[in-house]
């Protein structure tokens, strides 16, 4: 093994135990439920009389709940558990997925998706940390495998909710619901809280404290300005497309293959040969020049489906090397840099859809990208200015009894 490989890389991602199995069948849900509402964007416009810069608040009221939850989301499952939180924010998906297929107003909409990413960060911010502490084959295995499980539900979200749109905009919230409440049953029956550690409480303002070591912190401005490419490529695109629910479920279908691919074998295949560091270098620019690319060609279907393709299989490999990198920078529990690196990230998120929204308005569909890629730009600045900050998480594998140490800390604490 190269000495830049990521620690417990030889493992299989295949042997799990049921548990890890369960919680990462309930990860593939909750991205796919990301990705089920792209295609009915336009839809939901059309149908509701709301205008795409209304629509786009779809995304930012999950994705701003989201972000701001997951600071707190660390201090919920320390003191509740693991078991409890992940159920917890399925129940809460479940019930406020339900609210929105039912609603009639935009606005409403809205106000239930907000609901939605409470829910949705008590699930993923507690999923993440629970992959790591509980799958075997070390740190790198058990995070190639929570992005095996984004990157697939996020390549099936836009072709189920591609399938459902067409019939209807409410299938897609619908279907969420079925899938929340299997995954909920999947985490009753197979996640045993004996085979967790007891947690540790942690404090309120850990996260918050978290942010103030230097290599966390520019991993999450990073992740913040990255962040906001990743979602306006996915949550603007829809409407310069110009298809419906189908065409745009399988346009984003590619995008979530792509992203899928390089996520589980590209990124550990690029991290084993070349410091990470160095894979964000190279992996950052070309994402920028995609965006940029997509600002010329975005009036041509087919230039726009192309640059969307080549976006996700870019993004599968920055979101691997990041989250690896965050689980490696500081000797946090890994539940608190996990918190405090999403929160921020899912932030960057929430701002995109509606300024590229406001900029396509205001000025042409182009500037929405130009947006995306500078932001993208910024990202890989932050990356060469820190690059000795984060020495640490090119140092290659830990030694074993450190990585468990590591491991058992951060397990749920």
């Amino acid at each position: 093994m190269n000495a830049h490989a990521p620690a417990g890389q030889s493992g299989s991602i295949l042997k799990q135990s049921s548990a890890v199995w369960a919680i990462a069948f309930a990860c593939v849900v909750a991205f796919m439920g990301i990705g089920l509402v792209d295609p009915i964007l336009p839809a939901i416009a059309a149908s509701l009389k709301a205008t795409p810069a209304q629509t786009e608040l779809l995304f930012t009221s999950y994705l701003a709940v989201t972000g701001v939850a997951m600071f707190f989301t660390s201090w919920v499952s320390s003191r509740i558990g693991a078991k409890r939180t992940l159920l917890i924010g399925l129940a809460l998906i479940v019930v406020f997925s339900v609210l929105a297929a039912t609603s009639n107003s935009v606005w409403s909409i809205i106000d239930f998706r907000a609901g939605w990413g409470l829910g949705n960060a008590l699930f993923i911010s507690t999923a993440l940390a629970t992959i790591v502490g509980a799958a075997s084959g070390g740190t790198a295995s058990a995070i190639i495998l929570y992005e095996a499980a984004l990157g697939l539900g996020i390549a099936v979200g836009p072709l189920v909710g591609g399938l459902l749109g067409s019939v209807s905009w409410r299938g897609p919230f619908f279907g969420v619901t079925t899938l929340m409440a299997v995954a909920f049953i999947a985490i009753v029956a197979l996640l045993k809280t004996g085979s967790l550690e007891k947690p540790t409480p942690t404090k309120l303002s850990a996260p918050f404290r978290a942010l103030t070591r230097p290599a966390l912190a520019a991993l999450a401005a990073t992740a913040l300005f990255y962040n906001i490419g990743f979602f306006v490529l996915l949550a603007y695109t829809p409407f310069p497309l110009g298809f419906g629910a189908l065409g745009i479920g399988f346009t984003f279908f590619g995008w979530g293959v792509g992203l899928a691919i390089t996520s589980v074998w590209v990124a550990p295949m690029l991290t084993a040969r070349m410091r990470r560091t160095t894979v964000l270098k190279i992996a950052l620019p070309l994402l920028a020049l995609d965006l940029f690319a997509a600002a010329l060609v975005v009036r041509s279907q087919v230039g726009l489906i192309v640059c969307v393709v080549i976006g996700g299989l870019v993004l599968g490999v920055l979101n691997t090397v990041l989250t690896e990198c965050v689980m490696e920078a500081t000797d946090l529990p890994r539940s608190v840099a996990s918190s405090a690196y999403s929160a921020v990230r899912f932030i960057g998120g929430a701002i995109a859809p509606p300024v590229a929204t406001l900029l396509a308005d205001a000025y042409s569909p182009s500037a929405a990208y130009v947006f995306a890629g500078a932001s993208v730009a910024v990202a890989f600045v932050v990356i060469l200015c820190t690059t000795k900050v984060l020495r640490r998480v090119d140092d290659g594998a830990e030694p074993e009894r450190v990585e468990a140490e590591a491991i058992t800390a951060g397990d749920m604490a």
